[in-house]
């Protein structure tokens, strides 16, 4: 096979399959709001940029935006977890149901603000960027509640994806309870790691840390070793201890322009080259692949194939400003190039 493909017709397939599986979503939700405008001087108070105001945006941010980006290729993600009881709450739902995700899930609390990052962009660049939240983490109702609302579901449910931004909504008694859930029912679990977070991640079926994270979760230093993957001793030494320590079924490690690394207990790993063609926002593009690559499983791809499918989700997300999605029609045209 290829490393950089599959046939458009086995794209179509589990596109189709994936679209009928259904796909829980949980963890940190979030708000992203954008703030547009130019900057033609500079302010005489301080030595910044003055942006002139054009106009403002709001995305689902967070694992909001893993369930929007399942929506995208017409997956009927459903999400479970607290929101805030204020207006970015409101705000997230109401984005989130237009994209078509299931919102029955979630519920408002009036003590954690729903977290919000607010990007100021001029000239299709980031300036800054403004992050208003609450890292405390939820307390043992608030996951029992959840837990509950997964349990209802889970005869019915092929995964489950488990995003961790670090802000609370991802905890030791969650994650313990969600691991003992789908070993009974045989049910997929893919979890984004942050490894600030310290919490005991092994036994999942799949993460996804980018490099940096990856070296973070290993305690071992980057020295980039080797211009290709799979000649970077580092990255090579990182892998297995990752591998021996935390044993998930699977591991893919994002590499941003030097695309992706599958490593699978007992195989060589597998290096997939990127695909984008230009690169203009990463934002979110770690939501893509988990997203992507989760759907891909749930719909009988194999490890490679959801890889692949993966790479070429995450090759067209970059080549869009902010937190975007790749939709089926694009998914496919990436592959028939």
């Amino acid at each position: 096979m290829n490393q950089n493909t599959l046939p458009v017709s086995r794209v179509r397939e589990l596109l189709a399959e994936g679209a009928r599986q259904q796909i829980l979503v949980l963890g940190d939700f979030m708000l992203d709001q954008f703030v547009w405008g130019r900057v033609n001087r500079i302010s005489p108070e301080a030595p910044v940029p003055v942006l002139e105001f054009q106009r403002e945006s709001y995305m689902p941010g967070g694992a909001a935006n893993v369930a929007r980006n399942l929506a995208a290729l017409k997956n009927s993600a459903a999400m479970i977890g607290p929101l805030g009881r204020d207006h970015a709450g409101a705000k997230l739902k109401e984005l989130l149901t237009k994209a078509g995700v299931g919102c029955r899930g979630l519920f408002s609390q009036s003590k954690r603000p729903t977290s919000i990052k607010t990007r100021i962009v001029a000239h299709q660049q980031q300036i800054v960027r403004v992050d208003r939240e609450e890292r405390e983490a939820i307390d043992v109702e608030t996951v029992e509640r959840i837990l509950g609302a997964v349990e209802k579901q889970i005869n019915r449910t092929a995964a489950i994806i488990l995003g961790d931004y670090g802000k609370g909504g991802v905890t030791q008694p969650l994650l313990d309870g969600l691991k003992k859930l789908c070993r009974q029912h045989g049910v997929w679990i893919s979890l984004d790691p942050k490894p600030v977070h310290k919490v005991d991640i092994s036994g999942m079926s799949l993460i996804t840390p980018n490099r940096k994270e990856a070296f973070e979760l290993a305690g071992i230093e980057d020295e980039r070793r080797g211009d290709h993957p799979l000649e970077d001793k580092s990255l090579m030494q990182v892998a297995r201890t990752l591998q021996r320590r935390l044993k998930p079924a699977l591991m893919l490690i994002t590499l941003g322009d030097q695309g992706m690394l599958l490593c699978h207990s007992g195989d060589k790993p597998f290096h997939v080259p990127t695909t984008a063609q230009e690169v203009f926002d990463v934002s979110g593009a770690g939501d893509t692949v988990i997203a992507s690559f989760t759907l891909a499983i749930a719909a009988g791809a194999s490890p490679v194939e959801a890889a692949i499918f993966s790479n070429h989700a995450a090759g067209v997300v970059v080549g869009k400003v902010g937190t975007a999605t790749v939709s089926p029609k694009e998914l496919l045209a990436s592959f028939a190039r």
